[in-house]
């Protein structure tokens, strides 16, 4: 049987074209494909540096999807703008001035090096970097940049930076203080050689150590050795108060936090960026450092605050303490009396329940600093229902930012060794049959197996052992990686429009990072508006509404506005009687400060509350400051000229103007409308009230 030609070279002709179109149709489908990822990419990389101007539509940066009210006015001439976000007036005249004063000269010949390893955590390192510069100056020797220990290559981190460079500038630190020390980037060959080999003499340097013990038992060895090692294992190595003789070393302390110590690029252009990202909407925003770690809470014997296992956490901790001497007191304490007290950290919800009574609108941009939160995110759920837009640096970062600051980091795996079953039977099966008469009792059995998932959790350790876990290698890691995630915490909350702590001690009764933030605000810009909680009072006015927490009335509200007002300027002699004596850093007036002239107010409305008002804060200025000295002439006649500028824009007295919205309603938007309506002359009067009051 014979086929035709024809008929077949019609069939293979159309099975071609049909291929053919296939072809087509898949390169066009590959053509859209790569258009639509090149759009995206597109779209990706212009949305990381897009700077939203118009925040009333739903826009979403990174994780942070902000939502905004178009109620709020951000005039500066609006009374509720100011009462939030102004500037604390009557602290515009303390201004930064750490320069020498006086006979000041430069190093001499040196002594001998001091090499320096620092231990400890964020706060405590730059405490202690500020005491050994202050020490070298002292002693008149050469300061080796300092050993980080939480930052070697040991911790399994980046080997591009070496321990102080991890964190901070070197070459900056060296420019600034040129002047003041002499400061080198190791020791010389021969010194170094005799380090390794532990031939030179070390100190363990006691905490808050006085000059006379560097004088009279390091300078010797170090005229003797010309050179010598100090080892500072918890957080600053000299007093906080020096005499009155001594105060340029005070100045030199400020020199050094708040100049030379710079982060270094990578960390400070991460800082920045974040920075930008929560300005890029133009509104003004609040950082919030919690101080809710589990060293200060156990310490401070705060553990039945949570009611949970963390509870069991906590307690744990301070078995460990107690064990050691770290702590005294019992192992079960009233957490609730020390609440009461002042001596435990406040809750977020407290914090968030506060910042609505002062006046913020729930739609108020928070940024959450702090490496760690105890508790997770449970303890943040009730800030996060107050208000809409709590952030992180998580949420302002995108993960390879995060990366870079780290460096290039070896891939490292925690191995858990394998638990043997040891089966330890009485007697052998052998033996078991023979051994007498019946009845007899059943063998013991087999011990359980223990998994890893067993001991590598909290479950684990709390019920194996009564010492804590030793830290594994990613654990040494992540700890020198929440250094740098204090760095950026660190300037953005000094950055801040507004800042509150939630505690200030750490987890040895020392002032803790939030302390730091405070000190360096009060040096850089006293005016800034901090809030330095007495916690002692809030915890009993909070008391007061724990039945009703969520809608205080408004007497109650007007009498936080009043304490966080009030303690904004009188916290201060709180500070400085309570936490200078520990740390210098947070308290660095009038050492560091000097006294401006302010211009007189042009108006002369409320004239006789004003000056009462002046006369009070003076008092209280004398108490916490003493002999201030003045600015110089320079310096005074730019405050004049900046002091009459702000005067003619409009004071910033009227706190509580009459129907400027002052309650926790204001982020309960259907119920602060309503109570708004109902209650417009009563607030005007309470207001007025409160004006007339004599507040600062």
């Amino acid at each position: 049987m014979r086929f035709s030609p024809r008929k077949v070279g019609s069939g293979e002709g159309k099975a071609v074209v049909f291929r053919s179109k296939l072809k087509w149709v898949g390169l066009f489908g590959l053509v859209l494909s790569a258009i639509s990822l090149l759009i995206h990419f597109l779209l990706a990389g212009y949305s990381v540096g897009f700077a939203v101007s118009d925040f009333k539509s739903s826009i979403t940066i990174f994780s942070w999807r902000p939502i905004f009210s178009d109620r709020v006015n951000f005039s500066a001439a609006n009374a509720l703008y100011k009462r939030n976000w102004g500037s604390v007036k009557q602290l515009k005249g303390i201004q930064p001035y750490a320069n020498p004063r006086g006979d000041y000269v430069a190093p001499s010949r040196s002594n001998g090096y001091i090499f320096v390893r620092i231990q400890g955590g964020f706060h405590e390192i730059r405490n202690s970097i500020c005491d050994v510069v202050v020490i070298a100056r002292f002693l008149n020797a050469t300061l080796v940049i300092p050993e980080v220990q939480s930052t070697t290559s040991s911790k399994g981190i980046s080997t591009e930076f070496k321990s102080f460079a991890y964190i901070y500038n070197e070459d900056e630190f060296m420019a600034v203080l040129d002047r003041d020390i002499q400061i080198v980037k190791t020791l010389p060959k021969d010194l170094k050689g005799a380090r390794r080999k532990k031939e030179i003499p070390s100190f363990k340097v006691p905490k808050s150590a006085s000059l006379s013990f560097y004088l009279h038992h390091v300078l010797p060895v170090l005229n003797k050795h010309l050179v010598v090692e100090l080892v500072v294992p918890d957080g600053g190595c000299l007093q906080a108060l020096l005499p009155p003789h001594h105060e340029e070393y005070q100045r030199l302390r400020c020199r050094v936090a708040f100049h030379a110590l710079k982060f270094r690029d990578e960390v400070q252009e991460l800082a920045t960026k974040i920075l930008y990202r929560l300005r890029a909407s133009a509104r003004p925003f609040i950082a919030y450092d919690p101080g809710m770690t589990r060293d200060a809470l156990a310490y401070h014997g705060c553990a039945e605050l949570f009611q949970d296992v963390h509870t069991e956490l906590i307690q744990h901790k301070r078995a460990w303490m107690l064990k050691r001497n770290i702590v005294k007191g019992n192992l079960s304490i009233d957490s609730m009396a020390q609440h009461r007290n002042g001596l435990c950290p406040l809750m977020p919800e407290e914090i968030g329940i506060l910042l609505g009574s002062y006046g913020y609108s729930w739609d108020t941009i928070i940024y959450l600093s702090g490496g760690e939160v105890f508790g997770g995110q449970k303890k943040l759920i009730p800030l996060h229902a107050m208000f809409e837009n709590v952030v992180d640096r998580t949420s302002l970062s995108l993960p390879w930012e995060l990366d870079k600051i780290y460096g290039r980091e070896a891939n490292l795996v925690d191995k858990v060794p394998k638990i043997s079953i040891q089966m330890k039977l009485g007697k052998k099966p052998g033996a078991w049959k023979t051994s007498g008469p019946r009845p007899r009792p059943l063998p013991p059995p087999p011990p359980r197996q223990k998994y890893p998932y067993n001991i590598e959790g909290w479950w684990g350790w709390v019920a194996e052992s009564d010492n804590e876990p030793e830290s594994t290698v990613i654990e040494l890691r992540t700890n020198a990686h929440k250094l740098l995630w204090e760095a950026i915490d660190y300037t953005i909350c000094v950055e801040a429009d507004v800042f509150i702590p939630g505690f200030d001690r750490d987890g040895k009764g020392n002032p803790n990072f939030a302390s730091l933030v405070m000190g360096h605000r009060l040096y850089l810009s006293a005016s800034s508006k901090t809030f330095r909680i007495d916690r002692k009072e809030i915890a009993i006015l909070i008391d007061e509404i724990r039945d009703n927490f969520y809608k205080p009335n408004r007497t109650w509200m007007k009498l936080v506005r009043r304490n966080l007002r009030k303690n904004m300027v009188d916290g201060l002699e709180q500070e400085a009687k309570n936490l200078k004596p520990l740390s210098f850093l947070s308290f660095p007036v009038p050492e560091c400060s000097c006294l401006q002239k302010t211009v007189e107010e042009p108006s002369s409305r409320n004239a006789s509350s004003r000056n009462a008002s002046t006369i009070s804060f003076q008092s209280t200025l004398h108490n916490f400051l003493g002999s201030i000295q003045s600015c110089p002439l320079e310096m005074d006649v730019q405050a004049l000229k900046k002091g009459y500028e702000d005067d003619l824009n409009g004071n910033d007295d009227d706190l509580d103007a009459p129907g400027s919205p002052s309650s926790l309603n204001q982020f309960m938007e259907t119920e602060g409308e309503v109570e708004a309506g109902n209650n417009k002359e009563e607030t005007q009067l309470e207001d007025q009230e409160e004006l007339e009051g004599g507040e600062r």
